[in-house]
This record gives C-alpha cells, structure tokens and sequence, in this order.
C-alpha cells in the first residue's frame, strides 16, 4: 500500500466521523425541541377546564367501534 493512500484512508476516515458528530448533534438539538413542544402542548391541555352541568362519568370512555 502507498504512503499516499494511507493519508486519503485517513483522512477519509476523519471525515466520516466528523460527519456522524455534527448528524448527532442535529439530531440531539431536533429532539430537545420536540420535548420542549410536547411538554408546551402538555401543560396547555392541564389547563383545559371541566364541563360543570355535565355528570362525572361521562367522558372517561372511548367508543372505538363507532
């Protein structure tokens, strides 16, 4: 093998993981903001208030053959 293709393998190879950090921390950053969404989107449906004249047990079922 020559000296030269040594370099090109390693260089190559540096690149390769250059690559696959920046691809994690994009990846890292694009997860942090969808947490940051879904906790936004959670919060603002614990403040959703009751329906006061309805009885308590409607609502607490899902008719999924509907």
């Amino acid at each position: 093998m020559d000296v030269t293709n040594i370099a090109k393998l390693a260089t190559s190879m540096a690149e390769t993981g250059n690559r696959q950090e920046v691809g994690l921390a994009v990846l890292k950053r694009a997860q942090d903001i969808q947490m940051a969404s879904a906790t936004q989107l959670i919060e603002s449906l614990a403040a959703v208030p009751q329906a006061q004249n309805l009885p308590a047990h409607l609502g607490n079922t899902i008719n999924t053959k509907a």
